[in-house]
């Protein structure tokens, strides 16, 4: 886990860790309120007065007195949201009388000449918080309980509601279930204020739910004159886009079939099922002003990036008010895999920026000075402050009141108080400060990854970065280039175990891809939030705005693709506390071990060698290494779980690819990992989302010359979606046909199914449906035949065996067993066939029970040898003629 462009909330509010000569260097290693005598000045240093001395450096331990307070009320309220009330109130009335108790013992004390005071109180007043916390947690937590809504929701009820859009509604990803792609849904979190079973009374009330509207029946109905601008972008119907459309603060009525929630600690009531082509959102009241105003200023932000590079367009809004909408599945894995999903969400990095602008750059945090717009116009300290209290709700009604904008919000309203009333800015307390009391405000934060990923962050940059930033100094290290690798390096450090419990993969090209990254987010925040207030009034001015800002925006998208193109950009991990502890205890060795090979700059240069070989893997010390691929490799049975994805080598470097499984990532990852840059023909043996979906990461940064598919698009949308990504990489596609023959290089292939049909009936045989109507290959390659069966099910496989290619079939090498080897077989195929090799692509603990006992038993009672990529992984044959070898990734 990476910082905000290396300055995150850290830098909130215009403060930093400020260093001699620069700003945001190491310094002091933590920040006290200071007690150094100052004089109070009306306005900033700059219009001719001074806060104190030149340099109020916050030299001295850390002030670390709230933050005990802090971290108790936030586990307080982690333990309490979902415990029973009676637990609660016991918790607060014993805190209050051990509170109280601590508070009467000075007088005791100070009575039998003892000075204790200071350790009673600062105890008194951690129980104090943990009690207010308790509270305020148990009250939250009651409001999920009662009412009539979780009562409808656990009998299933189908309701009427009038509900009150609390947030942003967010549409979710495509993903791949079976052989079918889900549709996206459209997520609503919402406030019920008035609820009616059908046929029932109608009750007041204030509960927090989520409205999941099904809108799969209008994916892909764009109008064919009017194509998505990104093709790569799932297209929507326009009843999706209303529901899209709707602000926080609008109330609509529904009419849904209610659900409890799925785990148990979640934030809403129930779940309100919707479909979308049923109802539109029928409105009762229009958004607030406040919700308008911040809605047409996100709507113009999107209208001034329209005509940006698809990478830009989608980047600039997320960079400047965290609308990711535009942002394709295949650049957010890249950035997932590069650390830099960060930049996409709102946070303290953002408001630092745009704070600079008034308070000046934030290397003047720790002194008197100013160099921003304030201190220009001469403007008081307080009317300053107030400026910036504006500016910061502002910034949260427009970027939306996400944890992590909250948390930055909040430390710098801290930061501006302090300002307001002429102390000195303490980074640490005001941290402390911010987490207390939006815990207090908001207990549902304290069970929030982003808030503790923000929170932590932090932390690191106001405790490790700036000792390690001195100690890189001291060792030469240029001191801008110190600063920027402890930044990242530290928020790293303490982010990277919760990460792995999130992503289940620890990125090792985080820290240099956030490095290279931090150039751009300031100029690319800058201009696009210029571009966000210039929109509503010069729309010119606010594209030309954009424009500029497209540039640092392209440039963070490229660092990311390239960052996700290398080949160990990441390694998987444990997705558990269990895996987070281990991580962090291998990240202190590695700390502990670095320290002392600072010391010594060829060993150093040694590890830094090494960590670069193992990013790039160069393939030929990766195939001495690894033993992958196999010399003389001729197929390559890819391991993408609960799909099909097969690689035919057709020469150096290319290779035919047969189905692209389920995931994109994961096919990606078997070409790259042959070294794959071009692939003459990708076949789609038919159109089930576990063999096409994957498509994108087939096209993704490889020459691809043709795609060919069945002739029966069933499923429609994956037809669609195939049909889409091909002309967005502008690639031609071809129907195949029974009898066709094909040669690349060394490798030909023989079309032997689905026979050829007029264009409105089902080919004779594929009445089944889309398994039956799969595209089945007869490969020669070095000698070996090579026999892929894809879905095929019984009387397609009977149909196939009377077929005039029967003859060809008998006795192949290698057998690609139908339909991830499925019960459903025609065993006579199999044993005329007779393979010696029998592969089967299938996930690991599928819920189909692939393969199935009788089929496998039927192969291996014919000779074969039977591997599956669930306890085999990628599968590779190699070989000539009679030779046949086969080795597993």
């Amino acid at each position: 886990m990476s910082t905000d462009a290396g300055t995150d909330a850290g830098t909130d509010a215009g403060t930093d860790v400020g260093r001699p000569g620069g700003p945001g260097a190491a310094g002091a290693p933590g920040a006290t309120a200071g007690r150094a005598p100052f004089t109070r000045a009306p306005v900033h240093a700059a219009s001719g007065h001074r806060l104190g001395a030149a340099h109020p450096r916050q030299e001295g331990p850390a002030d670390l007195r709230l933050v005990p307070p802090a971290l108790a009320a936030w586990a307080a309220a982690v333990l309490v949201l979902d415990a029973p009330a009676n637990w609660a109130v016991g918790a607060v009335a014993c805190s209050l009388l051990l509170a109280g108790a601590l508070l009467l013992r000075p007088v005791r004390d100070r009575r039998r000449g003892r000075s204790r005071g200071g350790r009673h109180a600062a105890l008194a007043a951690l129980l104090l918080c943990v009690a207010a916390s308790t509270a305020s947690a148990a009250l939250h937590g009651a409001d999920l309980r009662r009412g009539p809504v979780p009562t409808l929701a656990r009998q299933f009820a189908t309701v009427t509601a009038e509900v009150e859009v609390t947030a942003d509604p967010r549409l979710t990803r495509p993903r791949v279930r079976g052989n079918r792609a889900v549709p996206p849904t459209v997520l609503v979190e919402a406030d019920v204020r008035r609820v009616t079973e059908t046929g029932g009374a109608t009750a007041v009330t204030r509960t927090p739910v989520l409205l999941l509207v099904d809108v799969g029946g209008e994916t892909g109905n764009r109008a064919p004159d009017k194509p998505p601008k990104d093709p790569r972008a799932p297209s929507t119907g326009p009843g999706t886009s209303r529901w899209l459309g709707l602000l926080p603060t609008t109330r609509l009525r529904v009419t849904a079939r209610s659900a409890p929630p799925r785990q148990r600690g979640d934030r809403i009531a129930a779940v309100l099922r919707v479909r979308a082509d049923r109802q539109p959102p029928d409105v009762v009241a229009q958004p607030s002003a406040t919700q308008r105003l911040a809605g047409r200023l996100r709507a113009g932000l999107r209208e001034a990036t329209e005509d940006l590079p698809a990478d830009a367009r989608a980047l600039l809004p997320g960079l400047v008010v965290g609308d990711t909408s535009r942002v394709t599945p295949e650049l957010e894995e890249a950035f997932k895999e590069t650390d830099l999903t960060h930049t996409l969400a709102v946070s303290g990095a953002n408001f630092t920026i745009v704070l600079a602008l008034l308070l000046g750059p934030p290397g003047l945090a720790q002194r008197s000075e100013r160099r921003g717009l304030a201190p220009r116009l001469g403007l008081h300290l307080r009317t300053t402050a107030l400026l910036g209290g504006l500016l910061a709700l502002a910034f949260v009604v427009v970027c939306r009141p996400d944890p992590s904008v909250l948390r930055a919000a909040a430390c710098g309203s801290v930061a501006l108080l302090a300002l307001a009333t002429g102390r000195r800015r303490s980074l640490l307390p005001a941290l402390a400060t911010a987490v207390l009391l939006l815990v207090l405000y908001d207990p549902w934060l304290s069970r929030s990854y982003g808030f503790l990923l923000s929170v932590l962050a932090t932390g690191a940059l106001l405790t490790l970065a700036p000792r390690w930033s001195a100690a890189l100094r001291r060792r030469r290290v240029p001191p801008r280039l110190a600063e920027a690798l402890a930044a990242a390096g530290a928020a790293q450090a303490l982010c990277a175990p919760v990460v792995v419990v999130l992503s289940e993969r620890v990125s090792l090209v985080g820290v240099p891809c956030n490095l290279l990254a931090e150039f751009a987010v300031a100029p690319a925040t800058v201009l696009g939030f210029a571009a966000l207030a210039t929109a509503p009034v010069l729309m010119p001015v606010a594209k030309i705005l954009a424009w500029c800002g497209g540039w640092p925006a392209g440039w963070i998208a490229e660092i990311a693709r390239t960052g996700a193109e290398l080949p160990g950009a990441g390694m998987d991990w444990p997705g558990s506390w269990a895996g987070a502890a281990l991580l962090a205890l291998i990240t202190v060795g590695v700390l502990l071990v670095g320290r002392r090979l600072l010391r010594h700059p060829w060993w150093c240069g040694v590890c830094a060698l090494l960590l670069v070989l193992v990013v790039v893997q160069p393939p030929p010390l990766t195939r001495v290494i690894k033993g992958w691929p196999p010399p003389g490799w001729r197929m390559v049975m890819c391991d993408v779980g609960q799909g099909d994805a097969l690689v035919l080598a057709a020469g150096e470097n290319t290779g035919v690819v047969v189905d692209a499984g389920p995931d994109p990532a994961l096919v990606d990852h078997c070409l790259r990992s042959l070294g794959i840059t071009r692939v003459p023909l990708v076949l789609l043996t038919h159109f089930h989302a576990d063999h096409v979906a994957g498509l994108s990461g087939v096209l993704r940064g490889r020459s691809v010359g043709a795609i060919e598919t069945t002739a029966l698009a069933e499923p429609a949308d994956q037809a669609e979606a195939v049909r889409r990504g091909a002309a967005a990489h502008g690639v031609p596609v071809r129907r195949a046909a029974a009898g066709e023959q094909r040669r690349s290089g060394p490798l030909s292939w023989q079309v032997l199914w689905p026979p050829p049909s007029p264009p409105t009936t089902a080919a004779p045989g594929t009445e089944g449906g889309p398994n039956d109507a799969s595209v089945t290959l007869l490969v020669r390659t070095a000698g070996l035949r090579l026999l892929l069966l894809g879905d095929l099910e019984p009387p397609a496989q009977r149909a196939l065996a009377r077929s005039p290619a029967a003859a060809a079939l008998h006795g192949v090498d290698v057998l690609k067993v139908a339909h991830h080897g499925s019960a459903h077989q025609d065993f006579a195929l199999i044993r005329h066939v007779a393979p010696r090799l029998a592969l089967i692509s299938c996930g690991e603990d599928n819920s189909y029970g692939h393969p199935a006992p009788d089929t496998v038993a039927a192969l291996r009672a014919k000779g074969a040898t039977v591997l599956r990529t669930d306890r085999d992984g990628a599968l590779a044959v190699a070989g000539t003629g009679r030779e046949l070898r086969v080795a597993g990734d």
